[in-house]
């Protein structure tokens, strides 16, 4: 018989059911998890070393825990995913508000209801993904909302005194008994409100208008903030940080791979997209690189912090943009170029909080700088370096191409021109194919044009050459017409 099966408290008693905490609970299917080798956090990635060893200490610990970090850094997914480390279900008393334990009942009506029905009290069945309440803070949240208040219709209806307990309209918090409860930018909730959290987390118990009242709940809290709250909007007061267990430091991906990863899980696309646009491994790379940059970058407030969403939307920009490039065209397959990254750009200016420099600047012109910072630092790792001293008619691995500029005094690359002429362009220029044979040999067949825009793109950020923009795509040309930049 499945335990869920079971419909009175009698038959639960009789098979043998024990009841525990929901801390316990974590902490022993935790425990279950980490010696049979199995992922505790699947779907987080780039935590393996750093948080989720922290987050698994606190849980064994049986901590309520505040996830510290910057926007984007996966705070709410941490809390979502130890929904996963839950029993399966449980029992609650049916009609509970509260998830009454059957067992280990702590509300009037569930105490009442088995006094008078004894064994054949009924029973219901929790299933874990209904065991996970999630609260914003914002200035306006109050302690009804939070912890409960006296309902003066429920006292008219029933006929009951304001000074009976069956008047009263549980919170969020009440009716999340034996269930994870989050508090998103805590921060950003008011002092007297923190303070109301003061008993639930120190003794586990609820005060309402005054009410003697004592209702041990069992909760895991999860409390998520940002730095950056401490000085724009709120900071959490000190003796309701005092009784917050586990405080957790995450952070943002360290490596490109790890990025690409979660860009390439959160990304939302379809397969008619997936198939007609393919992506060049560079033109990924790129795009995680500019979030990197944008860490980094003298424009953009580091405090603020650069969202992962930034990546994850950026790449559905991107795919977008090639997309409409080819249906336009006729086409029913393109391969992503380097001028399609100019339809990120609304992705990026909606996600960066900018200082006065680039407020100055412009958003947009921030986003055009950090797409050239991403080719910069990437460039080296494909060719040869290009020095900013070169000595007087020196040949260097570029001189051919732009030799060539010079020659042909550029050409323009519309943003809307087919493949078949976006190839014809670039494949007249021979000495970006001999620079590719020489040092990227192995690169695939269809990464070959987008690899050829790359060294264009390169050697304007290394001012080598001229790029210009105008409404409908780029001219290039040789930097200073028949002077060649020794810089």
């Amino acid at each position: 018989m499945k335990i869920e099966n079971i419909k009175t408290l009698g038959e639960l008693k009789k098979a043998g059911y024990e009841s525990k905490s929901i801390k316990d609970e974590l902490r022993s299917n935790l425990r279950e998890k980490i010696k049979s080798g199995k992922p505790t956090f699947e779907g987080v990635h780039g935590f393996e070393n750093t948080v989720i060893p922290e987050l698994e200490r606190a849980i064994l610990s049986r901590h309520n825990i505040n996830l510290l970090g910057l926007r984007g850094q996966a705070k709410t997914r941490l809390a979502r995913k130890m929904v996963e480390l839950l029993d399966e279900y449980i029992p609650f008393v049916t009609g509970s508000e509260i998830n009454d334990d059957p067992l280990k009942p702590i509300s009037r009506f569930a105490k009442d209801i088995i006094e008078i029905k004894g064994d054949e009290t009924p029973i219901s069945w929790l299933h874990r993904s209904d065991r996970f309440f999630e609260k914003l803070a914002t200035p306006d949240v109050t302690v009804a909302d939070l912890i409960g208040d006296v309902d003066p219709i429920k006292a008219a209806n029933l006929k009951l005194s304001y000074a009976d307990d069956r008047v009263i309209h549980f919170g969020m918090i009440p009716r999340a008994n034996r269930c994870i409860f989050v508090i998103n930018e805590l921060p950003d909730l008011q002092a007297r409100i923190q303070v109301a959290l003061f008993n639930i987390l120190q003794e586990g118990d609820i005060q309402i208008r005054g009410f003697k009242l004592r209702m041990p709940l069992d909760l895991q809290f999860v409390f998520t903030a940002n730095p950056e709250d401490y000085t724009n909007r709120g900071s959490i007061v000190t003796p309701l940080k005092d009784r917050i267990g586990s405080q957790i430091l995450t952070h943002y991906p360290d490596t490109i791979k790890i990025a690409r990863t979660i860009t390439e899980q959160e990304a939302k696309m379809d397969a008619t997209q997936s198939d007609m646009v393919y992506v060049p491994s560079l033109a990924r790379d790129l795009l995680e690189q500019i979030s990197f940059e944008a860490r980094e970058s003298e424009y953009i407030d580091n405090k603020s912090g650069v969202s992962a969403r930034l990546s994850i939307t950026a790449l559905e920009n991107l795919l977008s943009t090639a997309e409409r490039r080819a249906l336009k065209s006729g086409e029913d397959k393109t391969t992503l170029r380097l001028s399609d990254f100019m339809g990120i750009i609304p992705a990026i200016t909606g996600k960066v909080e900018l200082v006065y420099e680039g407020e100055q600047e412009g958003a947009a012109q921030v986003a055009q700088h950090l797409l050239g910072d991403a080719i910069h630092t990437f460039f080296p790792a494909y060719f040869p370096k290009i020095e900013k001293l070169e000595k007087q008619d020196e040949k260097t691995p570029y001189t051919d191409i732009i030799e060539w500029f010079f020659a042909e005094s550029g050409f323009e690359l519309l943003d809307d021109c087919s493949d078949e002429q976006y190839q014809r362009i670039l494949g007249s220029i021979v000495p970006l194919e001999v620079l590719i044979k020489k040092y990227q040999p192995e690169v695939e067949k269809e990464d070959k044009f987008f690899m050829k825009e790359f060294i264009l793109w390169g050697l304007v950020e290394y001012k080598k050459l001229s790029k210009d923009r105008f409404a409908d795509g780029y001219q290039f040309k040789d930097i200073y017409g028949s002077y060649i930049s020794k810089l």
